[in-house]
């Protein structure tokens, strides 16, 4: 008999055995604040013999107090920097997609804002001493946006669904070997053996869907018009234009503050910029550090700033166009990392809002710190490209994403500079970032290419399987069977000293044996209309719209 471990609703859960290590929360900083100037107050005191003397007052502040309303008004709009491919979560190529799509659905479990794991959809679970079973009990009286309630059906359904349709992220959905129904509001899920991260990939990763709805509609009619359980209901996606969303007011947690939401593509950081400036939009992300600086002081704009738990590197492809090319040699792939001057692109494109990525494990993850940053050596590089057979260099293609990252565009040019420094010729293709997503989806980018990876739960586990997994992940270009077995082992590692030394091992492989070009973490800019209230993004660029509110436009 399994002896079994309780998670009570009441407690925030973290369950020892399968959970990871919560987020690290970024400290939001407000670029420019209004100043107050507190003037002292004085006052003349009369004593004995008639001494004057005088003393300090404390000021007595006044706090303005923002009104909450109290129930769903007005409208938010956001900007985003790419177009979504899909608002189908298992199906959400990057996060631009899949942090939109988020506002319609639940998970069972979910993280709130200190990134730790708290019941959803699910009010308790319990899991096995082996960590293999999970037994999920579900939350009662809980509706989709089409009136199908929320049951074990829904749940075992959207696994089926998932894991089985081929989707660019149906491996999160097969880390389960089986969820089955135990009565209607009660299901038992099983994994092939004990996994850390799972409940951070259920919470990350399972949002839940109507069976019925879907068998009604189809997978096209489902990407058409999305149903789920979340805070806010799909009205209508013109492609191009904008995603409408409007509040859910039979929500199980309570109906959002906000009335209806609109998600605005905006690929050009410039008409994000000028966007803000005039009202048109709420929200704008992913602003250079310039940018920022053009917005201080502009009415009813503050500009935020925070670290962002997300890589930048440039891939090698070892699947498919970089099979027989020179980056199959470890002495060709370390040449090009020495070749790089990361600090100069972070200096002169980022004005040194960034730092050097010292691996593939983000600052502040589980396991940080094993290795140190390349550096910048075109001496070394070209010693190491003349042991490989390459004393005079090689060429070779490359492509990056349009538009889909704060001055990717910039750091792509500059690093096919500094590889022809060192003889390594680039041809240099961008590509509008949907096309873009697909044609990694299909693993038919060229040999090198730049992308970034974001990842939540405190680990860096999801980046490293979605980049490194393989023919078996969507949006991998690279295969180790070293890697492999490593990961493999981080994900049975219930220990977290233990795991954090496996990433600690896998840190210093990767050094040895590059997949990447490490580029750099970048601190991320955005900028918010002073009428957007209780407004929190997130480390990974996520967010969450349930408490968010907006005051009317004067």
């Amino acid at each position: 008999m399994k002896r079994w471990i309780l998670v009570m609703t009441a407690m925030v859960v973290v369950a020892l055995v399968v959970t990871a290590c919560p987020a690290p929360t970024p400290q939001v900083v407000e670029v420019e604040k209004p100043v107050v100037v507190e003037k002292k107050v004085v006052e003349t005191v009369v004593v004995e013999k008639e001494v004057v003397v005088e003393k300090e007052v404390p000021v007595e502040k006044i706090v303005e107090v923002t009104p909450t309303p109290a129930g769903p008004t007005g409208t938010l709009v956001r900007a985003l920097s790419t177009y979504p491919n899909s608002l189908d979560l298992p199906q959400a190529a990057e996060r631009q997609a899949s942090t939109t799509a988020w506002q319609m659905y639940d998970s069972l479990v979910w993280f709130n804002d200190e990134g730790e794991i708290e019941p959803a959809l699910a009010e308790s679970w319990e899991v096995s001493e082996d960590g293999t079973e999970y037994i999920f009990h579900l939350r009662e009286g809980v509706k989709f946006h089409n009136g199908e309630p929320f049951n074990a059906d829904a749940v075992v359904f959207s696994w089926e669904r998932a894991k089985d349709a081929g989707f660019e992220y149906s491996y999160h959905w097969q880390e389960a070997n089986l969820v089955e129904k135990i009565d209607d509001y009660t299901v038992r899920v099983t994994t092939e053996e004990p996994n850390a991260l799972f409940l951070s990939t259920v919470a990350d990763q399972w949002a839940m869907i109507p069976p019925g709805y879907f068998q009604e509609v189809g997978q096209e009619g489902f990407n058409e018009h999305p149903v789920g359980t979340g805070p806010f209901k799909f009205v209508e996606w013109v492609k191009g234009d904008r995603i409408v969303m409007e509040a859910n007011l039979d929500y199980w947690r309570g109906a959002p503050k906000i009335a209806k939401v609109i998600f605005r593509p905006i690929p050009e950081s410039a008409t994000r910029v000028a966007a803000i400036q005039t009202g048109e939009v709420d929200i704008v992300t992913r602003l250079s550090s310039d940018e920022a600086k053009s917005l201080l002081g502009v009415e009813n704009v503050k500009v935020i700033k925070y670290p962002v738990t997300r890589i930048y590197y440039i891939a090698f492809n070892n699947l498919t166009t970089g099979v027989g090319q020179p980056t199959e040699d470890p002495r060709v792939r370390q040449a090009m990392n020495y070749a790089v001057d990361v600090d100069a692109i972070i200096d002169a494109i980022f004005d040194g809002f960034a730092k050097p990525a010292a691996g593939y494990v983000a600052t502040g993850e589980l396991g940080y710190g094993a290795v140190e940053p390349f550096g910048y050596d075109p001496d070394k590089a070209k010693e190491l490209l003349a042991e490989a057979g390459y004393p005079d260099g090689f060429e070779m293609d490359m492509a990056c994403p349009a538009g889909a990252y704060t001055h990717f565009e910039e750091v792509c040019e500059a690093v096919a500079s500094y590889l022809g420094e060192v003889g390594i010729k680039i041809n240099l293709e961008f590509m509008e970032s949907g096309h873009y997503w697909d044609l990694e989806a299909k693993k038919e980018l060229p040999p090198l290419f730049g992308d970034s990876w974001s990842a939540v739960a405190g680990e860096a586990y999801r980046r490293l399987v979605g980049a490194l997994g393989g023919w078996d992940a969507s949006y991998s270009a690279w295969y180790d069977e070293k890697i492999a077995d490593l990961l493999n082992q981080i994900k049975v590692t219930v220990d977290r000293e233990a795991r954090a030394k496996l990433y600690g091992e896998l840190q210093v492989y990767m050094k040895e044996n590059p997949p990447f070009i490490y580029l750099y973490e970048p601190m991320t800019f955005e900028a918010i209309n002073t009428r957007v209230h209780n407004y929190k993004p997130r480390s990974a660029e996520t967010y969450f719209l349930y408490d968010t509110y907006v005051l009317p436009k004067e």
